[in-house]
């Protein structure tokens, strides 16, 4: 009996802590030549990807210790916004450097989408996005010390669709996603779209520019990529505070889904609050990986 129940709580602490070990990167030991402090403010970096150049900001701890292997974190932007825009200020990278605080830290890369019809964003014509991801991941991950084991992304509205897009054709090198009232048409099609990625997304019930039906056809795809059990995903009446979903699925790809009442923002809050759950929820997420 007593070796069941430790054997059950073995299981349940597995569960918990997701971890493949760290992979440290190519730039491990090295000391950073492209990537230094001065990329964190504007112009930023440069990159040529699919023949044209590209800008990427990123941002290093601020004691960067080049024999230890940080998360890496994408943080994308709307549309009509920069790689600038979410990198810089107080709440810049959607606030995650001021609550990351574990041994494990981050670096954050904020790139810049392209020019389209409603201005600059995520329009991955012919795979471009994709590629510039891949190509700043080289770029950096050659330069500075990253567990490839702990790559993520996030973003909101296009940025989510963005991030989405991502955890679909690049999901054997992505841990996890967190997709901020995305849509799943607006960054072109799911290429691939069958590996399991962690998943964790927020929609509002009243989005006006983004319906939540797209924030459910994404979780739902992850839902069943993620191995998880069929559950309703209950959503909140107009007034109610934001209900969370924690699905049961393999435990390596945990996958969480959160509804609220509101229209089209990165920073939902519940009745009365005096701030936003979204940071808090997406490092509660990915700080899970270790």
């Amino acid at each position: 009996m007593l070796s069941n129940i430790l054997a059950g709580a073995l299981l349940l602490l597995g569960a918990a802590q997701p971890t493949l070990g760290a992979k440290p990167s190519p730039g491990c030991g090295k000391a950073p030549k492209i990537v230094t402090a001065a990329a964190a403010s504007p112009p930023g970096l440069t990159i040529t990807s699919g023949g044209a150049r590209r800008q990427y900001f990123v941002k290093l701890p601020a004691n960067y210790d080049n024999t230890h292997p940080y998360r890496l974190i994408f943080a994308m932007h709307p549309v009509g916004g920069s790689g600038q825009q979410v990198s810089q200020g107080a709440g810049g990278y959607y606030n995650l450097p001021n609550l990351i605080n574990d041994t494990v830290g981050a670096i954050y890369v904020a790139p810049t989408g392209t020019q389209g019809g409603l201005g600059v964003g995520w329009w991955n014509n012919g795979g471009q996005d994709i590629t510039l991801v891949k190509d700043i991941i080289k770029e950096v991950e050659d330069d500075l010390c990253i567990d490839q084991n702990l790559r993520f992304s996030t973003g909101f509205s296009h940025g989510g669709a963005m991030s989405f897009i991502l955890a679909c054709a690049l999901g054997k090198e992505l841990r996890a996603v967190a997709v901020l009232s995305g849509s799943p048409q607006i960054s072109g099609q799911c290429p691939g779209g069958t590996e399991p990625v962690a998943w964790y997304s927020q929609h509002g019930t009243r989005d006006q520019v983004l319906n939540i039906a797209g924030g459910r056809q994404m979780r739902d795809r992850f839902v069943k990529n993620n191995g998880c059990a069929a559950k309703e995903a209950k959503e909140p009446a107009r007034g109610e505070a934001h209900i969370k979903t924690v699905y049961e699925c393999n435990k390596d790809y945990p996958t969480t889904f959160v509804a609220f009442d509101g229209d089209h923002t990165p920073s939902p809050r519940d009745p009365g609050a005096s701030s936003t759950f979204s940071d808090k929820f997406t490092w509660d997420f990915f700080k899970q990986f270790t």
